[in-house]
């Protein structure tokens, strides 16, 4: 075979590895790179599909129950805005590529990962908690309540919930809290992207309403940009006033 042919066997392969081992011992240096670059991208695909794999352990664990919820919240740390919760049932056994925690993952990629997950999903919801409310009640009650009210909001009301974190509401629903859930569960995962890219939305549209604070580029966090904004201009409306001193 030529080094074309080759190259289309190898994209049009079922069984890539099989077809790498054939050419392991062909002497062109060409044919050699061709089979060290699949290679790597075999490995590559292969540890996600591991990875995906691992992220649904938990609703696995817990598939006895009925419908597993996943929740996560978005905007606990920034000085402006609301806090917004996300609520995920899944089809068991869901997997959506590509999906992990909101915060490693750009801004394109979320955008693209929301319509799927909302496609896909038996059950979604976000639901926000406003910035008057948080300075009221403190961060980690918003948040509390935030992620209640997102379940609240479902169409299906879940069997067991996985929240994200350690610090979870209280609920008479079974549940779970996993640190760092939104790298560990697919539904704490999707969640976290709904609430993320949700959150943002609303943050645009304070942009439009304080275009001199820069929303659209930070979401209200505390950037050296945002602390300059308020020095100049003060506090907006949206503004956390237990966050800013």
């Amino acid at each position: 075979m030529t080094i074309d042919e080759i190259k289309r066997a190898l994209a049009a392969a079922e069984d890539l590895p099989e077809v790498l081992e054939r050419l392991k011992n062909d002497p062109r240096a060409g044919v050699q790179k061709l089979v060290k670059t699949h290679q790597k991208q075999h490995d590559k695909a292969v540890k996600e599909q591991d990875r995906l794999q691992t992220m649904l352990r938990f609703e696995t664990m817990y598939d006895h129950f009925g419908l597993i919820c996943g929740v996560d919240e978005a905007g606990a740390g920034p000085l402006a805005g609301p806090v917004a919760a996300g609520a995920v049932i899944l089809p068991k056994g869901c997997v959506i590529e590509g999906l992990d925690d909101s915060k490693k993952l750009t801004a394109a990629k979320r955008e693209e990962l929301y319509e799927t997950i909302r496609r896909r999903a038996v059950a979604y919801a976000v639901a926000f908690v406003d910035n008057n409310e948080i300075d009221k009640i403190n961060i980690l009650q918003a948040r509390h309540k935030a992620m209640m009210l997102a379940v609240e909001q479902l169409t299906h009301t879940p069997d067991f919930i996985l929240f994200d974190g350690n610090r979870v509401p209280a609920t008479d629903i079974p549940h779970a809290g996993l640190v760092d859930g939104d790298g560990l569960s697919m539904s704490i995962a999707a969640a976290s992207v709904l609430a993320k890219v949700e959150r943002d939305a609303v943050m645009m549209e304070y942009h439009q309403m304080y275009p001199q604070y820069g929303f659209d580029r930070h979401k209200g966090y505390g950037t050296a940009e945002h602390m300059m904004a308020i020095r100049q201009h003060g506090l907006t409306p949206i503004h956390r006033r237990t966050f800013v001193r």
